[in-house]
């Protein structure tokens, strides 16, 4: 799957600067805004906060609800497709409430960091964690994956995309897993803070 990637990219016309400068958003059901209106998810709302401060950006959001990291290694020809720029990272979440090998998740999303950044693409990592049911000793396990990825390559990287919602019923679904239209912001500024640096205005 990752020749196959690599193959999309290298067929393609090189575009102009102005027109590559694409910020994709790939993840799964966090990402896609499961339960939330179309247009209003967390992607949605960070091209419009872009716009505002005169990023020239164009956010696509190839967020996939129940993907897994193996989903997100099969679907990275669709990546490839907008060249782009930057790619906030956002798995594992799907991986860990199956219960799946957390040596298998990391695994899974090392190769995807390992091809986008071939690939010429700019990574930003997104932690995520499990619900306290799932035990404190897969929960520890679970969790180490992101920051160990993050030195691993050197990325800037967002240690909990939910911090400042995650628990509190106001901002966050009755399942307690995906957030609301009024937790969106919250997350917008988590991401927003270690993205910023990477975003070029010219």
């Amino acid at each position: 799957m990752l020749c196959v990637f690599l193959a999309v990219l290298s067929a393609r016309e090189p575009l102009r600067a102005e027109e590559q400068r694409t910020l994709v958003f790939f993840g799964d059901s966090l990402t896609a805004g499961l339960g939330v209106d179309p247009g209003k998810t967390f992607p949605d709302l960070l091209q419009q906060e872009l716009d505002r401060r005169g990023y020239r950006y164009r956010v696509v959001n190839l967020g996939e609800s129940g993907d897994t990291t193996q989903d997100g290694l099969e679907r990275l020809p669709l990546v490839a497709a907008e060249m782009p720029r930057i790619v906030v990272l956002e798995f594992g979440a799907n991986d860990g409430l199956r219960g799946q090998p957390v040596s298998n998740a990391e695994a899974n999303l090392a190769q995807m960091i390992e091809a986008l950044r071939k690939a010429g693409s700019r990574v930003l990592l997104a932690g995520i964690t499990l619900p306290p049911n799932y035990g404190p000793d897969y929960i520890r396990r679970f969790n180490a994956i992101y920051p160990a990825l993050a030195m691993r390559y050197q990325l800037p990287w967002v240690p909990f995309l939910l911090d400042g919602v995650a628990g509190n019923p106001a901002l966050m679904q009755r399942d307690g897993l995906h957030l609301n239209a009024q937790g969106i912001p919250r997350v917008v500024a988590n991401v927003l803070r270690p993205l910023e640096p990477l975003l070029q205005r010219e």
